[in-house]
């Protein structure tokens, strides 16, 4: 099929096919993946060590330790990424610093650094939750929809 097309294009179009395939710079995906996926992992095992921090010195529960590890998480993301930190993490692992909580940190604060020369209001506060509001919205609806089906089912014994 791949022939039939080279067959139907002008030789300019073919001239340039050949010029694109020579310029074109190789992905490393193995790489990339394998830098993802430390780097997720390293984020991680940060937050089961938090976790664990909050189990044994402040008496919380496994139930409840996962509450504090998020926000200290998301703490720790926005701290980095306002000293510019979180930026270099982001570029060398990619997906795997944009995945974990950390990811929904770096991108309400990244809008505010962003927008905050327009003032606290209308920068900051207007531009806050640009990119995380869908990530929010989806949360809220998701969440709301399952608490629906689980009272239905589990409340009221079904339909």
């Amino acid at each position: 099929m791949a022939n039939n097309k080279k067959k139907q294009l002008t030789p300019v179009q073919q001239e340039y096919q050949t010029f694109q395939k020579e310029r074109e710079t190789n992905r490393p995906v193995l790489k990339n993946c394998i830098k993802a996926f430390i780097t997720g992992g390293t984020i991680c095992i940060i937050g089961q060590a938090l976790q664990i921090f909050f189990l044994y010195y402040f008496d919380f529960t496994e139930q409840t330790a996962g509450n504090p590890t998020v926000g200290t998480l998301i703490f720790i993301a926005m701290l980095l990424t306002g000293f510019g930190v979180y930026d270099r993490l982001a570029q060398f692992g990619g997906a795997g610093s944009a995945v974990p909580i950390t990811g929904f940190g770096n991108a309400v604060i990244s809008a505010s650094i962003e927008h905050r020369t327009e003032g606290f209001v209308l920068g900051v506060g207007g531009n806050m939750f640009k990119l995380a509001g869908s990530v929010i919205l989806f949360g809220v609806f998701s969440a709301f929809v399952i608490a629906a089906v689980k009272t239905v089912f589990i409340q009221w014994g079904g339909l």
